[in-house]
């Protein structure tokens, strides 16, 4: 079965909108360091998505040429807000590290900051990573549990692989981690098939079991399209398939605004 994430974040907004009606005004300060066509889609799609939920958003931009002094003061400019988005990428050279480590903790809509990722891995923290969240909740929505299975994730960035890596452990998966220079032969017998390298067709149908559920988080460009780290033929053994575009990428942009509201009843 091919998942239609538009579908699914539609149904996923409807939730968060039943949690957001407990709020009074919300807003989100989104800074923007980068003129990219592709960057200013992504903040758009945000956008639409806080429109949907009455959230205001203001954005906080600045040239693809500012520096870390530069980024770090919007950041605080920012902190008026109830949740603080730092979208990347950032100018080439500027200390990504230093600057989401800017980011207050009970503000971090993407468990960026390094303090923010220690207490959501720590099970102190009830908000999600965007992307792990969204594959939850796909794997909710279709009744499949992770207990007990083997999940094999293929790579451990930041944004996919480490996180979501947390995330099933803590369900009682059997996870495995590959990073860059592993084999890949694990990926013959995972129950569960979780991708965030952003490597295009990483991923073959030989490499893979039949029944596999796939959840395709890499994304990246290949002749001019955005493709996933699956081979799109995959989806043809697998019992469950992401796509990408319009797969997990939709209703983890649901997912930040879902974090906003966690985050507020902390507060």
């Amino acid at each position: 079965m091919i998942i239609d994430g538009k579908q699914l974040a539609e149904e996923r907004t409807e939730e968060v909108r039943q949690e957001r009606k407990k709020f009074g005004a919300l807003s989100l300060g989104v800074v923007i360091a980068t003129e990219s066509a592709v960057t200013q889609s992504y903040v758009g799609i945000k956008k639409r998505a806080a429109g949907a939920l009455d959230i205001s958003v203001t954005e906080y931009r600045l040239p693809g040429t500012a520096s870390l002094v530069e980024i770090i003061a919007k950041i605080h400019e920012a902190r008026i807000h109830d949740g603080i988005i730092l979208q990347l990428p950032l100018p080439l050279g500027v200390d990504v590290e230093a600057a989401k480590n800017e980011i207050p903790p009970e503000k971090d809509v993407d468990i960026l900051s390094d303090k923010a990722f220690e207490a959501f891995a720590a099970g102190k923290l009830s908000a999600v990573p965007p992307v792990p969240a969204a594959m939850h909740y796909v794997l909710q929505r279709n009744n499949i549990s992770v207990k007990a299975k083997s999940v094999v994730l293929v790579g451990a960035g930041r944004l996919v692989g480490k996180p979501a890596g947390v995330l099933f452990a803590r369900l009682g998966a059997h996870v495995t981690m590959l990073i860059k220079g592993d084999s890949l032969e694990p990926t013959k017998t995972a129950d569960i098939l979780i991708l965030g390298t952003g490597v295009p067709a990483l991923i073959t149908p030989d490499m893979i079991k039949e029944g596999v559920v796939i959840l395709d988080g890499g994304a990246s460009e290949s002749a001019g399209k955005v493709v996933g780290d699956a081979d799109p033929a995959c989806a043809l053994k697998a019992s469950l398939f992401t796509p990408v575009p319009g797969g997990i990428g939709p209703i983890a942009v649901v997912e930040i605004f879902a974090n906003l509201l966690l985050l507020g009843k902390k507060g």
